[in-house]
């Protein structure tokens, strides 16, 4: 397995991960009827940089990093995570999120959030708990999910270099 920057031969493989999540509107406040194009802008074009997970020449996870506010809060980063369906449930994600924490130190990030964890993600809100993340908001009734209605949504945050804690 290799975590590496995508490039643009990705895009296929890529879209084909995205695709599968955002039509499902469970997960990503993201359009279910987003074009390619679009989502591959979303996802690859506006990040500062976009990886991807291959395992035996197989795209099986991808993640992006992006500045979550300009100016006095571009020190802050943001990441979005997708594993596709045969790899969920081993371990990928916390994986990716190591590397990304990794990653967005070496690009000058100093903090890590993640703006919009649905409730309904137990498996993230796990993860990311163990990952030393921690809910510094809710928004209540924030997404309206396809089967479970209006829920609400956290905001997640974590210092990534030591002389901030």
């Amino acid at each position: 397995m290799q975590i590496r920057l995508a490039t643009e031969t990705d895009a296929d493989a890529i879209w084909a991960l995205l695709q599968a999540v955002f039509r499902a509107g469970d997960t990503y406040a993201v359009d279910p009827a987003i074009s390619r194009e679009d989502a591959l802008a979303y996802w690859i074009e506006q990040p500062a940089a976009t990886y991807v997970v291959e395992d035996a020449g197989a795209i099986i996870g991808t993640f992006y990093i992006k500045t979550n506010q300009q100016g006095g809060g571009a020190h802050v980063c943001n990441c979005g995570y997708i594993v596709s369906a045969a790899a969920r449930g081993q371990g990928l994600a916390a994986k990716m999120c190591e590397a990304s924490k990794m990653q967005a130190l070496a690009l000058g990030y100093r903090a890590m959030q993640f703006n919009f964890v649905l409730a309904s993600n137990a498996g993230a809100l796990r993860l990311w708990d163990r990952l030393g993340f921690v809910i510094v908001g809710t928004l209540p009734r924030a997404f309206d999910h396809p089967t479970l209605g209006l829920i609400d949504a956290h905001v997640m945050f974590k210092w990534l270099d030591d002389a901030a804690d």
